[in-house]
C-alpha cells in the first residue's frame, strides 16, 4: 500500500527539496512517511515541518528500512551504503529519474546536455536561440529552474533543456530524445574510482536512446565520439557540419562576444542543435552576437584605468575576470589562452585529484607574469606546474591573493604603459575548503574587486 511507503531524501540541498516539493503535492505519493536523512547536524528544519530526520554522521545508516531512497547527486551512486540498500530492494532514484519518468508522461522533448566543460555556456546559448525562434523552449537543471518545478509549465510541444553531470547520469535507465556530448577529460577524480567510471556514468546520456533520437558530438573528441556510439539513434557530428559550412564557422568567430576558443566550441554545438530543431541562420547568428556569457564564468568584472593618457588610445587598462565556475584544470587551461594579453593568474580551492599539466603547458604559452594560490591543494598545483617557468607565490586566502595581484597588475602598467595586464581569478578547483559554492565564491571576488582603488 502506498500509505505504508517509506521514502528517504539523502542529502537536503537544492535538488532534494525539489523532490520534497513534488511529493508532498502529488496524489501519487499522498500519505507516505518522508525522512530527510543529511549529514549537518544543524540542518535548518523550519521548512520540513512533520517530516523525520536522521541527522549528523550516521545519517547514511540503515537505508534498507525504506523503500525508496532519492539522493543527492553529490553522493555517488556507487557509494557502498547505496549499493547496500539496493541489493536490499531499495529502489534507488533521484531528481533527474524523477523528471524524466514525469518528462515522458508529458510527451515533451529533452536535451541533455554533457560533457566536461561547457555544459552552461552551451545550454544558456542554445535555450536563448531556441526563444529568440519563438519555440516553448526552458533551461533548467544544474542553471535555470529545478526540474521538477517545471512540470507545471510543461506540455507536448515543451522543448527542455537539460545540463546532465555526472552523478546525475550515473544511475540513469533513460536518455534524453536529442543528447548534446561536448568534451570530455578527467573530472571528479575525488568521487568516481577512476576516469573509466566517469566517462561510462557520462555515456547514459546516449546508451538508452532508440532509433529516431539524435546524438550530437565532437569528432576531434575521442571520448565525446565513444559516447555517441553508445545510441541507437542518428549521430550528428558538429566537426562535419562545420568542415561543410566554412562561411558559417567564419560568421561566428566574427561576432562571437565570449573569449576563448572552447567557448567558439560551445557556440557551434549550440548553432549544430538549434538548426536541427528548425530555428534560421539569421536567428542563431544575431543569439550569439548578443550573448556575453553566463555569470562566473570568464565573466569581466571590473576595469581600471591604471594609466590616463590625453589620448584615450594610449591609456592603460587592468581587467578583473571572475572564472569561478573553473572547477578543473582543462577549464583553467582554456582561460589563460583565451587571452594574449599578460596575466596573473589567481588560482587553487579544494582537491579532487586531478593532474595539473595542462595548465602547466598553457602557461608556458600564453604571457603569464605571475600565479598566486591559495586553498587548500596550493601546494599540489605548485609542485604540478613548476615546470612552466613563471614564478609562484602563495597567499593565505583570496583577499590577500587579489591585493596581491593588482599590485602587481599595476606595476606591469608602471614598467609598461600599453600592456593592459588582466587579472584571471580562474581556481580550476572545487570551493568547498572555504567557500559555499563556486557562485558564493565568485560571488566574494566580485566584492572584493569593486572595492579596489
Amino acid at each position: 500500500m502506498i500509505e505504508t511507503m517509506e521514502i528517504a531524501l539523502l542529502g537536503f540541498a537544492r535538488e532534494n527539496n525539489a523532490v520534497l516539493k513534488f511529493l508532498k503535492k502529488s496524489s501519487q505519493y499522498r500519505g507516505v512517511k518522508i525522512t530527510i536523512c543529511d549529514r549537518n547536524p544543524n540542518l535548518a528544519t523550519s521548512q520540513v515541518a512533520n517530516i523525520d530526520l536522521r541527522l549528523g554522521k550516521t545519517y547514511l545508516r540503515n537505508l534498507s528500512d525504506f523503500d525508496i531512497v532519492f539522493r543527492t547527486p553529490g553522493l555517488p551512486y556507487l557509494s557502498p551504503e547505496i549499493q547496500s540498500a539496493k541489493k536490499n530492494g531499495v529502489i534507488i532514484s533521484s531528481q533527474t529519474k524523477l523528471f524524466f519518468e514525469e518528462a515522458k508522461k508529458i510527451g515533451c522533448m529533452v536535451v541533455g546536455v554533457t560533457g566536461t566543460k561547457g555544459k552552461g555556456t552551451t545550454s544558456t546559448l542554445l535555450y536563448k536561440m531556441l526563444k529568440a525562434a519563438g519555440k516553448p523552449a526552458f533551461l533548467a537543471g544544474n542553471i535555470g529552474t529545478p526540474t521538477l518545478d517545471l512540470l507545471p509549465r510543461l506540455r507536448k510541444n515543451s522543448i527542455v533543456i537539460l545540463e546532465l553531470s555526472s552523478f546525475q547520469l550515473q544511475d540513469l535507465n533513460q536518455s534524453p530524445s536529442l543528447a548534446v556530448v561536448l568534451e570530455i577529460f578527467p573530472d571528479h577524480m575525488d568521487a568516481h574510482k577512476n576516469f573509466k567510471e566517469y566517462i561510462d556514468a557520462k555515456a547514459n546520456i546516449a546508451r538508452w536512446q532508440k532509433r529516431g533520437n539524435k546524438v550530437f558530438y565532437f569528432t576531434h573528441d575521442k571520448y565525446s565520439t565513444w559516447i555517441a556510439r553508445h545510441s541507437k539513434g542518428k549521430k550528428v557530428s558538429v566537426d562535419q557540419l562545420f568542415y561543410n559550412s566554412q562561411e558559417l564557422e567564419n560568421d561566428i568567430a566574427q561576432i562571437i562576444k565570449i573569449p576563448g576558443k572552447h567557448n567558439l566550441k560551445n557556440a557551434r554545438m549550440a548553432t549544430t542543435v538549434a538548426l536541427s530543431l528548425g530555428c534560421s541562420g539569421g536567428i542563431i547568428l544575431k543569439t550569439i552576437k548578443n550573448f556575453h556569457g553566463n555569470e562566473h564564468r570568464l565573466e569581466l568584472t571590473r576595469v581600471i584605468r591604471a594609466y590616463q593618457h590625453r589620448d584615450p588610445r594610449e591609456s592603460a587598462f587592468i581587467k578583473f575576470y571572475n572564472d569561478s565556475a573553473s572547477t578543473n584544470p582543462q577549464t583553467t587551461a582554456a582561460a589563460i589562452q583565451a587571452f594574449k594579453e599578460p596575466k596573473i593568474l589567481i588560482a587553487g580551492g579544494k582537491d579532487k585529484n586531478l593532474n595539473y599539466s595542462p595548465v602547466a603547458k598553457a602557461l608556458r604559452n600564453y604571457n603569464t607574469k605571475l600565479i598566486i594560490l591559495f586553498g587548500e591543494n596550493k601546494k599540489k598545483i605548485k609542485k604540478q606546474i613548476a615546470s612552466c617557468k613563471v614564478k609562484i607565490i602563495f597567499e593565505k586566502d583570496l583577499k590577500s591573493a587579489l591585493d596581491l595581484a593588482y599590485q602587481k597588475a599595476k606595476s606591469l602598467v608602471a614598467i609598461r604603459y600599453s600592456l593592459n595586464p588582466i587579472v584571471l581569478f580562474s581556481p580550476g578547483s572545487t570551493s568547498f575548503d572555504m567557500f559555499k559554492d563556486y557562485k558564493d565564491r565568485g560571488d566574494q571576488f566580485k566584492k572584493l574587486v569593486r572595492k579596489l582603488k
